[in-house]
């Protein structure tokens, strides 16, 4: 996509939000079936996602593993965030976007409280061929972080509930 026809389809997108901040609060959904054998399906909007146990937690291997599907979601949004910067820096771009998180799954599993469940560190790391100098490939990347909601939603959580109903 150019600059220019990014630029006009984002256009009207800033004026309305700028008229009407209400207008730029969105809630996106996700919605998942639970299922047999400790799985939980996901309708990505192009097809269903049976999430199961990693086999470091006694998964079989057969189901996608959320942590990986976080870890693509970063990617995915890192991925389209550095090509939407690169439009609107009138930078040619290509190459790869890689997500990578290192887990103690003691902690999943409470073989040790000490130990956190989650990731304990997340590394993005792009490998791009570009038409540009290293200040302008800082930029991009700087750009990238800063705008890449993913990246940011995990750089500041949000304040998250549970609830059951």
């Amino acid at each position: 996509m150019t600059s220019e026809s990014l630029r006009s389809v984002q256009a009207p997108l800033k004026q309305q939000y700028r008229d009407d901040p209400a207008a730029a609060l969105i809630t996106l959904h996700a919605e998942g079936e639970l299922g047999m054998d400790v799985s939980c399906s996901i309708n990505t909007g192009r097809a269903m996602a049976a999430a199961g146990l990693h086999p470091a937690t006694g998964g079989d291997g057969t189901r996608v593993c959320s942590g990986d599907m976080l870890l693509q979601a970063l990617a995915a949004c890192a991925g389209v965030t550095l090509q939407a910067v690169a439009s609107s820096l009138e930078l040619s771009v290509s190459g790869t976007v890689h997500a990578e998180g290192d887990l103690d799954f003691r902690g999943t599993l409470a073989v040790d409280k000490a130990v956190p469940v989650g990731f304990q560190e997340i590394r993005v790391r792009f490998e791009v061929s570009c038409d540009a100098d290293d200040e302008q490939l800082d930029k991009l990347l700087q750009l990238t972080e800063r705008y890449c909601v993913v990246y940011q939603t995990m750089a500041r959580p949000p304040a998250l509930s549970v609830k059951r109903e």
